[in-house]
Parts: C-alpha cells; structure tokens; sequence
C-alpha cells in the first residue's frame, strides 16, 4: 500500500538587487523550495514573474526602475496564481503599508531565519497573510485609522528616494557625518537633502523631523 503523493516544493522567484543576498536566500531555503528564477531589478523582475508564473514570488521593497510594488502592478492581473512576499531590510510604515497595498500577501524583514522565510512561503502559497510581528502592527493600525496613510503617501510622495533615507536617518538621531558614512555620500550633500526634506515637508528643525517621523511611525 503507497502513502499519499508527496507535494512538489513550492516554485519561487526571487527578485533582489543585491546578488550576493540572493545566492544567501537560496542557501538557505533552496532544498524545501525550488528557486526557478531570480532578477535583480523591476524590469528582469517582470520577465521571471511572467516567464515562469510561479506560486511566490521574494520581493524586495527598494530596486532599480521603480520598486517591489511596480513588479507587483504589472505582472499581479497576468498570473493570478502567484503570490507575493515582501523580504525587505526596511521596516518602515510607509513601506509596509504601501506594499500591502499594492498587492503584497505578506512582509518579512531579511533578519528571518532560513526556515522561518520556507514557513512563511508555504503559508503565503496557501492563501495566509504573513508578518514579521513587529510589522503586522503597522497593517492592523493602517486599517483601524490610527495611522493617516493617505496623509504619509502625500507628505512621501514630495521627497526622493534618497531624500527619504536621509530623513529616517536623522530622525532616528544619526550625525550629518554618520548620514554620510552610511549612503555613500558626502556631508556636504546630506546637508542639501536635510535642507530640501524640511522645506518640502515645511518644517523648521531636526527636532521637529524626528517628532514628524515619529508620529507616522516611519522610524
């Protein structure tokens, strides 16, 4: 008498820009789930998305030509079937919120363990909702009101990319010269973001910044 047939692993497609984080996710979860494909940016993203509609798709929030949610906006409608799982470093308000919105089926931070990302996958497949703890929160409060989310995508929508990682760093109290340190770029030029993020935002000090940010939970 033969036991039920096993049930294949669950087909992924991991989108990341950072190739050596995605052969350390493939490490990791590569014998419970088969990785098809992988990309590196929204446009090589579609491609694998729509070349092998797979059952999830490892989004990252931040990449090269629009972001987790424009992947999410052109392939979502052409394979019904897929599901998507943000696994992002961020752990941002707006990114959870917005990504939720745009379609995702869940949002993970890349502290997870290798086999709490292959739970994750699985329930994801089957239809489940999966959060990192902390971040299911931020969903829970978005929906009850307590978060104005209409109100952050309007205030965010007026700053850069790069003008957004600024402003979170020196909300959460960084130094001109930490800010630097940490992007790549030179003092002088976090001072003009600094400088351009409280004029869009029409705000007078750090100080004020931080309690912005705060109130918004972007911190």
């Amino acid at each position: 008498m033969t036991g039920p047939t096993p049930r294949p692993p669950h087909r992924v497609v991991l989108v990341d820009d950072h190739a050596m984080f995605r052969a350390g996710v493939r490490a990791e979860i590569g014998e419970a789930v088969s990785v098809v494909a992988e990309a590196g940016d929204v446009d090589s993203g579609v491609a694998a998305v729509l070349e092998h509609g797979p059952d999830v798709v490892l989004l990252d929030v931040h990449l090269p030509g629009g972001g987790g949610a424009e992947v999410m906006r052109r392939t979502a409608a052409r394979v019904p079937g897929t599901r998507f799982l943000a696994l992002s470093v961020s752990d941002a308000a707006e990114d959870v919120i917005g990504t939720i919105r745009a379609g995702a089926r869940g949002y993970v931070t890349k502290t997870i363990t290798g086999t709490e990302l292959v739970d994750a996958i699985a329930r994801v497949a089957d239809g489940d909702a999966v959060f990192s703890p902390r971040l299911a929160g931020f969903v829970l409060d978005a929906f009850a009101g307590t978060i104005e989310v209409a109100q952050v995508d309007e205030d965010l929508d007026r700053l850069t990319e790069r003008e957004r990682e600024v402003m979170r760093l020196i909300a959460r109290g960084y130094a001109y010269k930490e800010v630097a340190s940490e992007l790549f770029i030179s003092v002088k030029t976090v001072e003009t973001h600094v400088s351009s993020v409280l004029r869009k935002l029409q705000l007078s000090s750090r100080h004020e910044l931080t309690r912005w940010a705060n109130d918004r939970r972007l911190l």
